[in-house]
């Protein structure tokens, strides 16, 4: 199949199917039109192996090996979607944006849509190739993606007008905090494997942060050390 082709899908993967999900994330209850957009037009398929792109638009998320998982389109749509509620007729409303766990690239293709530029980091060295070749494919080129685990990151002095955590840690490390920039968000599943609470937390003031739980999730747990 040709690489025009393949990115934009036939069968089970085609147009008519991403309009299908599309439908379900309105139903759920996802109102901005640029989310929905931006989840119609973004190939999950190929964020997958080929044994499981038939199942890329159904809303759930898939195994993409190393124990880890591309997450719910749902979850992805909802997380994003909160990051820019309130910047309703800007097409890019946010100037940069930190996530924490690429796994295969999807959440951070998404991420790219509505930001001027994307840091990625991710732990486990296969995954972090593929996301790069993911990304490649697609011409993303406003998303920078570190082998990290977080780690080496946390002396850097950059600031973030979003922060998307796409792993579970039990607490937002502190200095993660120190990251957001005035007015800035941070989302996170926190928790344990049993599940966890989506978490937006706000920047509002000097040391002074407004924190609101939203869902219950369930995401896979956020670890230390890189796996090369």
């Amino acid at each position: 199949m040709l690489e025009k082709e393949k990115i934009q899908g036939v069968g089970m993967t085609s147009l008519r199917t991403r309009q299908r999900l599309v439908e379900r994330l309105t139903e759920k209850g996802i109102k901005d039109i640029r989310i929905l957009e931006a989840m119609r037009d973004t190939p999950r398929h190929l964020f997958l192996d080929e044994a499981l792109s038939s199942r890329a638009y159904e809303d759930l998320a898939l195994p993409i090996g190393h124990q880890q998982t591309i997450s719910q389109p749902y979850v992805v749509a909802r997380m994003t979607e909160i990051l820019i509620e309130d910047k309703k007729l800007e097409t890019q409303p946010i100037k940069k944006a930190l996530e924490i766990g690429t796994g295969c690239g999807y959440q951070a293709a998404i991420l790219s849509r509505f930001s001027k530029s994307v840091t990625t980091l991710e732990r486990i060295k296969a995954l972090h190739d593929k996301a790069v070749i993911n990304l490649k494919k697609l011409k993303i080129r406003n998303v920078k993606l570190i082998f990290d685990d977080g780690s080496e990151f946390q002396g850097r002095s950059d600031k973030y007008d979003a922060i998307l955590f796409a792993a579970a840690p039990l607490e937002v490390p502190n200095y993660f905090f120190d990251k957001l920039s005035m007015g800035g968000k941070l989302i996170a599943p926190v928790g344990g494997n049993a599940g966890q609470n989506l978490t937006l937390i706000q920047k509002i003031g000097k040391d002074e942060y407004k924190k609101r739980i939203l869902d219950q999730v369930l995401f896979v747990p956020l670890l230390e050390g890189k796996v090369e």
